[in-house]
């Protein structure tokens, strides 16, 4: 593995010492993988030290991926990133698709957690809002753009992919999936892992081009309009409960610093 400014022995230490929850976020977890191809996703989140709050010192996340920057992960590489605590709560209350996931995966895909980490998932309610729902558009429509034609360029990474089905399917898959999953949180509050059936299904049947790119496009943007609609109409509050959001993580920080480094 390459260093990267995320990747330093230091913010290694912080990451492997003060992690709180660590889990699977791929499509293994989500239980759309097909064996043998994909990498292993996984996400943390830690509580940084004092003086990486207080003081001048930063730490947003710590990276590792067995293959070098630049390199495509493929089957048995790891791609890790531990978030700071306050990173990861800035992604998660806007809704952040992938961010959220650590709330919902089931307890066979933690590969570590601290009472703090536990007590994170138990209150995820105070996280969920209806402005979830303007992500999840966003993250649905970005997979869209790069399966097709695009006039800002994008372009796949997967070539082969093309040459075997004559769309990317991969990103066909994540666009179903995001859209199936953004009208699950809405309207249930909670996103169920693995992907129940017939969904989980019929997603590894596109991705392995059992399905044509126009039947993708038709579902997505069936599911693209449900969640306009319930953008709007959810029964999740219209925001995140910020003040119990940052007095959790007051208390958690404060729970951890005096253990450590501000004991009496």
């Amino acid at each position: 593995m390459s260093w990267t400014k995320h990747s330093t022995p230091e913010f290694q230490a912080i990451a492997e010492k003060l992690t709180i929850l660590r889990c699977q976020v791929g499509s293994g977890v989500h239980g759309t993988n097909i064996v043998g191809t994909d990498d292993r996703d996984e996400m943390g989140i830690c509580l940084e030290p004092p003086d990486y709050v207080m003081g001048l010192n930063r730490f947003d996340q710590y990276v590792f991926r067995t293959q070098p920057e630049g390199v495509r992960s493929g089957h048995g590489d790891l791609d890790l990133t531990v978030y700071s605590l306050r990173k990861w709560m800035r992604l998660a209350t806007t809704g952040n698709p992938t961010v959220l996931l650590p709330l919902f995966v089931p307890a066979e895909e933690i590969v570590a957690a601290t009472d703090t980490g536990t007590d994170l998932r138990a209150n995820a309610d105070m996280i969920l809002s209806r402005q979830a729902g303007h992500r999840f558009l966003g993250y649905l429509r970005s997979q869209r753009d790069r399966m097709i034609e695009h006039p800002n360029d994008k372009r796949t990474n997967r070539p082969e992919l093309i040459e075997v089905y004559g769309f990317d399917v991969k990103y066909a898959g994540h666009m179903v999936r995001l859209g199936l999953q953004g009208v699950e949180l809405l309207e249930s509050g909670r996103i169920t892992l693995p992907m129940p059936e017939p969904w989980r299904s019929w997603i590894v049947d596109l991705r392995q081009g059992k399905h044509t790119k126009q039947e993708a496009l038709d579902l997505a943007a069936d599911l693209e309009a449900q969640l306009e609609r319930l953008t709007a109409t959810s029964d999740l509050p219209d925001r995140p409960d910020m003040k119990r959001v940052n007095q959790w993580m007051v208390e958690a920080y404060a729970r951890r610093w005096m253990q450590e480094w501000l004991k009496p």
